[in-house]
């Protein structure tokens, strides 16, 4: 008999961390389904769709390699939207120096741009503006704008598009259209829809 207890003694010695093990994978799937799933810091930020930080009379200013300003950024007010990386500026005011020397300066009532302002949207009362400037083959280039109340600026491709009408002045030349593509590396302008425009003679040599 004695003999007979320590057997069953024995194999239950045998299967008892396997039962321990059964039952504590047991508690352990009725406690995680029971605890409320706790959100990572990186789900909280994807979901969140307020701001994250604002600024008010703000100037940034981003340089390159070389130590050289590119962009200068100007607002009267700013709001950060982590969910899409967005900074919407309220009374903006851009100055971009391409790698010529060229500058460039863009206004809105309102701005949408990218962590380095090299993609901006404008809107009320856009107007990008280009001084002007000698090129490098030494022809003179006469002061260019674009103005509407919708323009995106591409300011390191130096492209403007906008599917709104817009006008464009260069020198004493005025056009007005439905939309524009812009590309100033390229020298090529796309006007689209109803295209209107006064241009004068070039000057005598």
């Amino acid at each position: 008999m004695i003999l007979r207890l320590r057997r069953a003694v024995d194999r239950l010695s045998i299967y008892l961390p396997l039962l321990l093990m059964g039952l504590l994978a047991l508690g352990t799937y009725w406690l995680v389904r029971s605890t409320p799933a706790l959100e990572t810091e990186a789900q909280q930020q994807a979901q969140r769709q307020d701001p994250d930080y604002q600024m008010e009379r703000f100037t940034i200013k981003t340089f390159d390699a070389a130590g050289r300003l590119k962009t200068e950024v100007y607002g009267e007010q700013a709001r950060h939207y982590p969910h899409t990386d967005i900074l919407e500026i309220d009374q903006v005011r851009i100055r971009s120096i391409n790698e010529r020397g060229s500058v460039t300066v863009a206004t809105a009532r309102r701005a949408l741009t990218n962590n380095d302002a090299s993609e901006v949207q404008l809107l009320g009362d856009a107007l990008v503006v280009r001084e002007a400037l000698v090129d490098r083959q030494g022809v003179a280039l006469p002061r260019l704008s674009f103005s509407g109340e919708f323009l995106h600026a591409f300011l390191e491709q130096e492209r403007i598009r906008s599917h709104k009408p817009v006008e464009l002045v260069r020198g004493g030349d005025r056009i007005t259209a439905d939309s524009l593509d812009y590309s100033n590396f390229d020298q090529v302008l796309e006007l689209r829809g109803r295209v209107r425009g006064t241009l004068l003679p070039p000057p005598p040599r």
